[in-house]
């Protein structure tokens, strides 16, 4: 892979920190516009083009103020914190488990929103009246197909490859109390091994799995195929990864997903309990899940739009496949994901 290339993968794929505050919704001056408003709270990572925003706009003449809260789980702790008095009128980028914590904490209003079917059939979106799915990536194990090829050795094909001995020392995956793929691969273990999952983690420990704080140093730092440098040819990636690593004049990427090994992680977007444009928000996510905002999504935010319908950018048709059969967790198994970080924790730094 050429740096520009890792560097681009990198913008893509990070999870991201550092707030930014936002004024109060609902509190805009009349005098600046005589059109409705609404603020949308998001993560960092959040990217759309302007055209699309715009036509937005003209079809219903509602603006859409954008306010980046840090990344998924920041944005979440401020909206729970700010229950009481609003800090925006809806919101977008709730993934699973922290969709199930924004319903039991309340902070969500009914949207009434028209779904694709292909978004539960397919895509094993959570049904709530609350949030609408809008997007989704799969979280799985990325390989270095031209290290194992140049060691003569063979892939792992799964999870519990992991643990041979034969791979010793060559996965690396993000924390998974820093770092959000790194709490899907998580999770991704929990569905796959169920209650076993602590014994599971004990021996990938034992085979000298490096643990790092985000995807940014476990794919740049120390994957074999990320910035040139690493020695580990295993770790926790998007199965939109490997389009990517596709070399200056080459013709297919030099990495690959397991998709056997993939966690289905969705995100949504909803109106904000004590909003009083909650009818606003809902136009505007029935726009997030038409056709002009659903197709921009793998070039703008570089996920899977929920409508199976849009079709998919050639390179990631061609090389970004999505898991046939995911691995899921139930609400009730999501809403014990604080209780899973704090255990794995304690296996990892034993």
């Amino acid at each position: 892979m050429t740096v520009t290339t890792s560097r681009r993968l990198a913008a893509i794929c990070a999870t991201i920190a550092c707030f930014g505050l936002l004024t109060a919704c609902g509190q805009g001056d009349q005098a600046e516009s005589s059109s409705p408003s609404i603020t949308i709270a998001t993560h960092d990572s959040w990217a759309m083009d302007k055209s699309v925003m715009a036509d937005f706009t003209q079809q219903t003449g509602i603006k859409v103020k954008i306010a980046k809260l840090g990344d998924a789980g920041e944005m979440t702790n401020k909206l729970i914190l700010t229950k009481s008095a609003p800090i925006a009128d809806g919101v977008f980028g709730l993934n699973n488990p922290l969709l199930v914590r924004a319903l039991e904490n309340g902070i969500l209003t009914e949207a009434d929103v028209d779904v694709p079917d292909s978004a539960y059939d397919e895509a094993k979106a959570i049904r709530t009246d609350l949030a609408a799915p809008i997007d989704f990536s799969d979280v799985c194990l990325n390989v270095d197909k031209a290290w194992f090829a140049a060691k003569g050795k063979p892939a792992p094909s799964g999870l519990a490859d992991l643990t041979r001995p034969e791979y010793r020392g060559l996965f690396v995956t993000p924390g998974a109390d820093t770092s959000s793929p790194g709490q899907a691969f998580l999770l991704a273990t929990v569905a796959a091994e169920g209650k076993g999952w602590p014994a599971y983690w004990e021996k990938l420990m034992a085979n000298d799995t490096k643990v790092v704080s985000g995807w940014t140093e476990a794919y740049e730092t120390d994957f074999s195929a990320g910035s040139g440098q690493g020695t580990r040819p295993i770790v926790v990636s998007y199965s939109s990864s490997p389009p990517f690593t596709i070399p200056a004049g080459g013709e297919a990427p030099t990495t690959a997903a397991l998709l056997d090994t993939c966690y289905r992680d969705v995100e949504y977007a909803g109106a904000l309990q004590g909003s009083e444009k909650s009818a606003e928000v809902e136009e505007f996510v029935q726009f997030m899940l038409g056709r002009k905002f659903q197709q921009q999504l793998p070039e703008q935010m570089y996920v899977y739009p929920i409508d199976s319908a849009i079709k998919l950018p050639a390179a990631w048709a061609k090389w970004a496949p999505t898991a046939v059969d995911p691995l899921v967790l139930t609400e009730d198994e999501l809403g014990d994901t604080p209780e899973l970080v704090k255990a794995w924790r304690e296996i990892v730094t034993r």
